[in-house]
C-alpha cells in the first residue's frame, strides 16, 4: 500500500493540478506557477509536498529548478489500485447487463401492447 505521504500530497486539487501539468512535459517552477495561478511561494510549498512525496523529480538547468513527474509512485499507486478497479469493473459490467435485460423486456411489452393501425 503507498503511504500516507503520497495519499497526502494527492489529496489536495493544486497539487493534482501540478501533477497534470507535469505529465504532459517536465517544467520550470516559473511556468507552473503561470499555469497554476498560484503564488510563487506558494507554488514552492506544493512542489516540495510532491518531492517529499517521490512524485517528482527535479534537477537544475542553469539558473532555472525544473520539475517532472516520477513514475514510479503512480505504477505503485495504480498497482494497489488494480484489485478495487476490477472489483467495480464486475459490478458495472452486472449492472449493464441487467439494465440491457431489462431495457430488452421493456421493448417485448411494449412491442405486444402495440395496436395495429385502423384500415378506416
Amino acid at each position: 500500500m503507498p503511504d500516507g505521504s503520497l495519499w497526502t500530497a494527492l489529496a489536495d486539487p493544486h497539487r493534482r493540478s501540478i501533477i497534470a501539468l507535469l505529465l504532459e512535459r517536465p517544467r520550470p517552477v516559473g511556468e507552473i506557477v503561470e499555469a497554476c495561478g498560484l503564488s510563487q511561494p506558494s507554488t514552492s510549498k506544493h512542489l516540495k509536498v510532491l518531492r517529499e512525496a517521490g512524485l517528482v523529480r527535479v534537477h537544475q538547468e542553469a539558473q532555472r529548478r525544473v520539475y517532472a513527474l516520477d513514475p514510479v509512485p503512480i505504477a505503485e499507486l495504480d498497482a494497489w489500485l488494480a484489485p478495487y478497479r476490477r472489483l467495480w469493473n464486475e459490478r458495472l459490467d452486472a449492472l449493464g447487463r441487467r439494465l440491457d435485460a431489462t431495457s430488452d423486456e421493456t421493448d417485448i411489452d411494449t412491442d405486444a401492447t402495440e395496436q395495429p393501425p385502423s384500415k378506416d
